[in-house]
């Protein structure tokens, strides 16, 4: 088998110019200190050899940031995995995406940390205790948090949405259409960001004067498996519910199968506004009403966040809440 031949290199192109390989790069660059008659020669010889410059050096990452969830990836995860990405090219830092499920994070955790070159850390929906705050402050090594369960000190930095505001509008939405058995499946109980939606939800309800039956408020986890066990017990009840606001787009997509497999029809028979507005809401059958949280806009503002507080910035406020909005869909109508 022939051997490749040896691509030119700068001294290749010299050595045949008769000059130095600091004059060549000077040709190369359009320096203008190089007399015509030997520019001339070295771009001839330049084309002759063939000659083609090395990719230019990537400089590396000016940051390193870590964006750690304590659960499985799902549709939310995405979108904030997006909105961090993005705004870490735009800043030239590298992101980071790490899952760790470990209920007791210690010293030794923020420390791998550290020595892994991160330069801060952004928890999603993570439960930060008051120790793992200690061992993060002891590597020096800042935090910003996305809808957090909970905030043992005020004074974490943290990322949310107006979830009172979309749970009112969830709700307000469902009597709008006449509905007044309107129940909530919701997430964790003791989740801010649940707590939220869930005040939302009564806040309406109560306005409109429409009552809360026993049963019509039930906890979960925020996924799927919620929406198929939590639904089954809501459309057991008695006096089931004509109308169900979700407290995520993917517990809403678990009631709507198990409303289907009691033979309701949506939105027919029940309707149903989940909140998140992930990808998944456009191709539910029927496309899903929700309650649009920026999550994309989220993981940006985290990320930056995070990146000013490395740099050893101060930010004006602890906590930063985006809009939410509601989306109408197919998933909703009159009450039957």
């Amino acid at each position: 088998m022939p051997a490749r031949p040896r691509r030119a290199t700068l001294a290749t192109v010299a050595a045949s110019a008769g000059v130095s390989v600091a004059t060549v790069s000077k040709v190369l660059n359009g320096r203008s200190d190089v007399a015509p008659e030997t520019r001339s020669l070295v771009q001839a010889l330049l084309r002759q050899h063939d000659y083609v410059a090395p990719p230019p050096r990537r400089a590396e990452p000016a940051y390193v940031i870590e964006v750690q969830f304590d659960s499985d990836l799902n549709a939310y995860s995405s979108e904030i995995i997006q909105g961090a990405v993005l705004a870490g090219a735009q800043a030239c830092a590298s992101v980071v995406v790490s899952i760790n499920k470990v209920a007791d994070r210690t010293a030794a955790w923020a420390r791998d940390l550290v020595a892994g070159g991160r330069r801060a850390l952004v928890a999603v929906t993570g439960e930060i205790s008051a120790a793992e705050l200690d061992a993060l402050s002891r590597a020096r090594l800042p935090l910003v948090v996305i809808d957090p369960l909970n905030l043992p000190r005020a004074s974490v930095t943290s990322v949310g949405s107006t979830n009172f505001a979309g749970g009112l509008a969830a709700t307000q939405h469902l009597l709008a259409l006449g509905h007044r058995r309107v129940a909530y499946l919701g997430g964790p109980p003791a989740a801010a960001c649940n707590q939220a939606r869930l005040h939302g939800y009564r806040a309406a309800m109560e306005a409109a004067g429409a009552p809360v039956p026993p049963g019509y408020v039930l906890p979960g986890t925020f996924r799927y498996d919620d929406g198929l066990v939590g639904g089954a017990e809501l459309l057991g009840l008695p006096a089931p519910p004509t109308a169900v606001f979700a407290g995520c787009d993917e517990t809403a997509l678990g009631l709507m199968e198990a409303a289907r497999s009691r033979g309701l029809r949506i939105p027919e028979d029940l309707s149903i506004v989940g909140f998140d507005d992930t990808q998944i809401a456009q191709m539910a059958s029927p496309p899903l009403t929700t309650v649009r949280q920026p999550l994309r806009e989220m993981g940006g503002v985290a990320l930056r966040t995070a990146l000013r507080l490395a740099a050893g910035d101060t930010v004006e406020s602890h906590h930063v809440e985006l809009a939410t909005e509601l989306v109408v869909r197919a998933s909703t109508a009159p009450a039957p």
